[in-house]
C-alpha cells in the first residue's frame, strides 16, 4: 500500500470531516465552520493520502522551538494498524525539531496506543474543559 505524506497542505473541510467520521475520532463534524476554524488557526498539519483520498491527519499548534500541542491524530479505520499514525507523529516530530516537546490529550480509547509510539504518560497537567 503506497501512502503519500504531505506537510502543511490543508485538505478541504469536507475531506477532513469525512476522515474524522471514518476514523471514529469525536470532533464536531456537524459544524463545518468550526472544523474550518480549527484548521485556519493551526500552524502544523501533516496528512496521509492513499490514491488521492485523505486517510490520516495530524493537526498541531506549535512555536517550533519549545512546545507543540498535537490536537488531532486521526486515521481512517480501514487504514489503522498500518503504521500511518506512527508516521504522522514521526513527521510532526521531524518538523518541530529536537528542542520542541510534543504533547497531546488522548481520547480514552487511545490511551494504550500512545505509549507504544514513544509518548510518556504525564500526571502534572490541568484542564478547563470547553463549555460547548
Amino acid at each position: 500500500m503506497e501512502i503519500e505524506y504531505k506537510t502543511n497542505m490543508v485538505p478541504s473541510t469536507e475531506e477532513i470531516i469525512e476522515l474524522y467520521n471514518e476514523s471514529g475520532l469525536n470532533r464536531p463534524t456537524e459544524n463545518s465552520s468550526r472544523i474550518e476554524k480549527m484548521y485556519a488557526h493551526s500552524n502544523l498539519v501533516v496528512t496521509a493520502w492513499y490514491k488521492n483520498k485523505l486517510v490520516g491527519i495530524a493537526r498541531s499548534l506549535t512555536d517550533f522551538c519549545y512546545c507543540c500541542y498535537m490536537s488531532d491524530l486521526a486515521v481512517n479505520k480501514t487504514f489503522q494498524k498500518a503504521g500511518i499514525g506512527k508516521k504522522l507523529i514521526e513527521l510532526t516530530k521531524n518538523t518541530i525539531g529536537p528542542e520542541t516537546m510534543l504533547l497531546l490529550l488522548s481520547a480514552p480509547e487511545a490511551m494504550a496506543y500512545y505509549p507504544k509510539v514513544g509518548f510518556i504518560k504525564v500526571d502534572n497537567g490541568f484542564i478547563i474543559k470547553r463549555s460547548k
